[in-house]
């Protein structure tokens, strides 16, 4: 089955907004062992629009159309589907009635431009769309079948999941089983992980594939057919051992969720004192369901007075050794910690740029802190040559594998070969 994924809309095509529905889709199909042969991006405009169509529609068996769906007048990929088949748009009665009765349900008059969401290329079959007022549709082109869907990320990611998935598993049965594992790296580049991965002989009919996103890089092993699936799991534990402590999960697809769920079953409180993440850290971690049942509070302690009247961070350590420094660090932690008697305290301060930083403390310079009842372990790693925004990830990111590391009973502080330590150390609280 060669697959394809056709995104319009002008403000995807200049750039306006970021297509992040076709980075999704992709990732999707490839948890199904699915790679996309082509990806295209087309504007609002109807001869480019029913050109492509007919085009791709010859070189491909399923192409998945996404947006242009809306009732505006520049949403035009049903008529353009129309227009490519041939045929006449149709109003869909069912769809009409089904649209008048959600409105009527909510206590709102439908305004007469959503009549439009209810013309479809005649012959067409309607997908439904449980989340919004546009529904989708396919039709069969040429070899392929286009399969549309509205634009709205949630409509769309709904479709994809409960229609999508299944149509095309359906209409296209795949002659292999398949089957796809993951391990989630941190601090380690993708070209040294493929360096010692390329080591070992990899087993017949078993693929890897590579997924940069910083500040993780995740590792896809897809084994195709019943010998390469019985093989599988002994080749990635073979690449854990191999990579050691470059691997930071196996169940889930961010540093954040896995700590969360560390927490749940724990179970253990959190408490955390930010400077130049802002937030960032604790907004990682609340944006999972459940949360507060460890999370107990955050400081954004942004200013040295902050520091000061928040945390009690003592204005000697702040003279003696500035703002950003293990030492600060490791006070900023104590202090959130002891204001609830948390289990665990994280805490970051650093210069994340472009400006402030000084020949001694360049920019990204940063200081990591994780305490608990007994110890405080720190370090100071040096994030240069990255964004602003992008210091901060990796600053949480780092905080975020102390504080797993530690809950796995393991040494919270290693090397990571992509960030440079310039200070790490354990103490004991006195």
């Amino acid at each position: 089955m060669l697959l394809e994924m056709i995104s319009t809309g002008e403000e995807v095509l200049s750039g306006q907004i970021v297509d992040t529905n076709a980075a999704w889709f992709a990732d999707c199909m490839m948890n199904h062992g699915i790679e996309l042969n082509r990806r295209s991006t087309v504007g609002d405009r109807m001869d480019d629009l029913v050109g492509l169509f007919q085009e791709r529609s010859l070189s491909a068996d399923l192409i998945l159309v996404n947006g242009g769906l809306g009732p505006t007048s520049d949403d035009l990929s049903a008529a353009a589907a129309a227009k490519a088949c041939g045929v006449p748009l149709m109003e869909h009665q069912a769809w009409r009635s089904h649209l008048e009765e959600w409105f009527s349900k909510r206590g709102r008059t439908m305004a007469a431009s959503n009549l439009k969401q209810c013309l479809l290329p005649q012959g067409a079959v309607l997908i439904d769309n449980p989340a919004g007022s546009a529904p989708g549709f396919r039709v069969k082109l040429n070899r392929a079948w286009l399969f549309f869907t509205p634009g709205v990320p949630v409509e769309f990611k709904q479709m994809v999941n409960e229609q999508f998935v299944s149509f095309m598993q359906q209409q296209f049965r795949q002659g292999l089983a398949t089957h796809l594992c993951k391990l989630l790296t941190f601090g380690h580049g993708e070209s040294s992980l493929a360096d010692r991965i390329d080591t070992i002989p990899l087993p017949a009919d078993i693929t890897l594939g590579y997924r940069p996103s910083p500040p993780h890089v995740e590792i896809k092993i897809f084994a195709r057919g019943a010998a390469a699936i019985a093989s599988q799991d002994a080749y990635v534990k073979t690449l854990q051992t191999l990579l050691g402590d470059a691997v930071v999960s196996t169940h889930f697809p961010t540093l954040a969720e896995t700590v969360h769920h560390l927490l749940l079953a724990k179970p253990a409180s959190l408490a955390l004192a930010e400077s130049c993440t802002g937030g960032m850290l604790s907004s990682q971690l609340v944006d999972f369901p459940g949360s507060s049942a460890y999370l107990q509070h955050c400081v954004v302690s942004y200013a040295d007075a902050a520091k000061i009247s928040l945390l009690g961070v003592e204005a000697s350590v702040l003279a003696r050794h500035g703002a950003v420094s293990a030492e600060t660090a490791i006070a900023m932690a104590q202090g959130a910690r002891s204001k609830l008697d948390s289990d665990y305290a994280l805490a970051i301060t650093g210069i994340a740029g472009p400006d402030g930083g000084s020949t001694e403390k360049p920019v990204g310079t940063v200081a990591i802190a994780l305490c608990d009842r007994q110890h405080s372990f720190v370090q100071v790693v040096q994030l240069s040559q990255r964004s602003r925004n992008l210091v901060r990830v990796m600053s949480c990111a780092v905080a975020l594998d102390m504080l797993r590391r530690h809950l796995l009973g393991t040494q919270p502080l290693v090397s990571y070969p992509f960030l440079p330590a310039r200070q790490s150390y354990r103490e004991a609280h006195s």
